[in-house]
């Protein structure tokens, strides 16, 4: 599989809910790990963004692991705001994890020459992250937006995962190379 054809299937994963019996069947820390698979293969060195992404989308396996603990089920205070920071950290993670992770590949597309394509990433990062702030901040009852934000920041992740799914096999999208070693030994065939 290509790595932005990963991190796109992360995503899907991620923000996509199958669910069956009250259970999401599309667990959220497996998508979260295949972006920061795709995110690894195409990293070129420590510093560079893929790699500011991947420990984003490290990040975000961790917490979604722990945001399936079910610390809303008691009923006492303490274990509802335990829920609470976790959600909020869980929603704002995602949002970040998804910007780097968009910010990562528009920096890769932009010096190619595809213009039009990163700035349509470009436009779509800030659409799935200002409305999932705003929806965010909606269902903490700061606003009250109704569902066309929750429709919008849809239509947002969907264009986003579209985009990307049609750009994996952008040759600057592709892993770099590793060196090839000298299959002969010194000195030649003598």
């Amino acid at each position: 599989m290509l790595p932005v054809t990963k991190i796109a299937t992360g995503f899907v994963v991620a923000f996509g809910a199958l669910r069956f019996n009250g259970f999401d069947l599309l667990f959220d820390p497996v998508g979260w790990g295949l972006c920061a698979s795709g995110l690894l293969q195409l990293q070129r060195s420590a510093d560079d963004p893929f790699d500011r992404a991947k420990s984003f989308a490290v990040a975000m396996v961790c917490i979604s692991l722990v945001a399936t603990i079910p610390f809303g089920a008691s009923r006492d205070q303490v274990g509802s705001f335990i829920a609470h920071v976790i959600g909020i950290a869980h929603t704002a993670g995602a949002l970040i994890a998804t910007w780097f992770s968009a910010d990562a590949i528009i920096r890769q597309i932009r010096p190619s020459g595809d213009l039009s394509r990163a700035e349509l990433l470009d436009v779509l990062r800030w659409a799935v992250a200002g409305l999932g702030a705003l929806g965010t901040l909606a269902g903490y009852g700061y606003a009250d937006l109704g569902p066309v934000v929750l429709i919008a920041w849809f239509a947002a992740i969907a264009g986003l995962i579209a985009v990307l799914y049609h750009s994996a096999s952008l040759p600057c999208l592709s892993p770099p190379r590793e060196p090839v070693a000298n299959p002969l030994p010194p000195g030649g065939l003598d």
